[in-house]
């Protein structure tokens, strides 16, 4: 090969090799620019995912937090409703042990109870529910309470015994044409009065 020739092929393999050069230099800029793109995103999504992640946490931390709260709070309410129940269960009892008796204090009580009713329906002709065993106990004091109530009402009053009833204690008045009727039994008490009553407990219990 002539020189010429030569010298051609020289320039020749030089210009590519220049060319090559830049192409690759290009190339790895572009490679080192995409790379740090990449990592920069990268950064950028790993930083989101654990924001993200601690919202996530935060959110259910509150959640775990009010769902333990609150059960908290309904066992405490449990608790305290299962006291006041044993409270009323309790004194349920102590009546009934009261009322088994013939004590002045039940004689006493049954006489108010029977008054009481007699008055809220305004006397006349009654007709008077006991349960069997306080009969015998209060019939001799009948014409008494008949003038306690005449005295309270201004209405003659009469006290006929009626059929007698299963109760713990306590009576049940009315009319003797059965209009009107007034259940002040132990039982029917404690009923009507357990929800002005449950306060009172639950003060006594957990002040």
């Amino acid at each position: 090969m002539s020189n010429g020739t030569d010298k051609i092929v020289s320039s020749i393999v030089s210009e590519a090799q220049s060319k090559a050069d830049v192409i690759i230099q290009e190339s790895e800029k572009e490679a080192t620019l995409i790379l740090q793109e990449g990592e920069r995103e990268a950064k950028l999504a790993k930083e989101t995912i654990l924001e993200n992640a601690k919202k996530q946490s935060a959110l259910k931390y509150q959640q775990l937090i009010s769902e333990a709260k609150m059960n908290a709070r309904r066992a405490e309410l449990e608790a305290r409703e299962e006291l006041i129940e044993s409270a009323f269960t309790k004194a349920e009892e102590n009546l009934k042990n009261i009322a088994s008796t013939s004590t002045e204090e039940y004689l006493n009580s049954l006489k108010k109870i029977i008054e009481e009713a007699s008055i809220e329906i305004g006397g006349g002709e009654l007709v008077l529910s006991l349960k069997e065993e306080d009969i015998a106990k209060i019939k001799d004091s009948i014409p008494v309470i008949e003038k306690e109530i005449e005295g309270k009402t201004g209405n003659k009053t009469t006290l006929e015994i009626g059929d007698s009833i299963k109760t713990i204690g306590g009576a049940i008045v009315k009319t003797k044409n059965g209009d009107i009727e007034v259940n002040n039994t132990i039982e029917a008490r404690m009923l009507r009065f357990k929800k002005s009553l449950r306060s009172e407990v639950a003060h006594v219990l957990f002040k």
